[in-house]
Parts: C-alpha cells; sequence; structure tokens
C-alpha cells in the first residue's frame, strides 16, 4: 500500500478539529498542504470519537464520525484478528513502553501495510523507529 499512503493517528485528528487543541495550526496547516490519501483504523476511530465526547466536543466527534465513516476523509481499515493477535504480541512484547494498545495495531496495521509515514502528534510514534512522523 505503501506510496502516498499516511497513517492518522488519534493525536492529528483531535488536534486537527479542537481549535484549542495546542496542535490545530500545524494540523490543519499539515492537511491543507498533503496530497497523499489517509488511512486510519477503527481503533484510532473508537479511541478519537470517544476521547471528543468527553472533553466536552460532542459536536465534532459526530462531524468527524461522519467524515469517517462515510469515507469522504480517509480509508478507514478494519484490523483484523491477525493485526490484533500481532498487537498483543507487541503490548507484550515492549512493556517499557507507555503504549497504548491502540498504539500498538497502529504500528501492526502500518508494518502490514508498509505505510512509512504516519500524522500524529504522539511521541509513541517516534519510539517506532519504523516510521516518518509529520508535520515536523
Amino acid at each position: 500500500m505503501k506510496g502516498g499512503v499516511v497513517f492518522v493517528d488519534t493525536s492529528a485528528w483531535y488536534a486537527a478539529v479542537v481549535a484549542d487543541d495546542p496542535n490545530y495550526a500545524d494540523a490543519t496547516r499539515w492537511l491543507r498542504a498533503n496530497r497523499a490519501a489517509l488511512l486510519t483504523t477503527d481503533y484510532v476511530v473508537d479511541e478519537v470519537l470517544t476521547l471528543l465526547k468527553a472533553r466536552g466536543q460532542y459536536r465534532r466527534a459526530l462531524e468527524l464520525g461522519e467524515g469517517l465513516f462515510s469515507g469522504d476523509v480517509a480509508v478507514l481499515y478494519s484490523a483484523t484478528p491477525a493485526d490484533i493477535r500481532s498487537a498483543w504480541q507487541i503490548f507484550q512484547r515492549f512493556s517499557d513502553k507507555a503504549w497504548s494498545f491502540t498504539d500498538c495495531v497502529s504500528k501492526e496495521v502500518m508494518a502490514n501495510l508498509d505505510i512509512g509515514m504516519a500524522f500524529a502528534f504522539d511521541e509513541h510514534f517516534h519510539q517506532f523507529a519504523t516510521v516518518r512522523v509529520v508535520p515536523g
């Protein structure tokens, strides 16, 4: 899948839709300039919609959800049972990292789909050492 595909993390989706997020300007600037296809997982969607609602951003959660579920914003990849089993192994193996299980699913999916770039503000993506993190 490589080429022009960028994986999008929870931190980037959140920053792109919440104007008072410290990364909002960088996120929106990068999205306007980006020409690559965006891909995210069902795990990331679960995480970002839940986070938005929990932080009082229910309207934004609905708007983002509509864009993601319609396919207008990004390709939505559903993690397979094999992805989830491998993510569980990553979660167990890297006990020294503060990676969430969703981070581990993201790492596995990016590896399986040969995606080398992630749009993220989560420092954990830098720890993967297998992807280039944008912006910056």
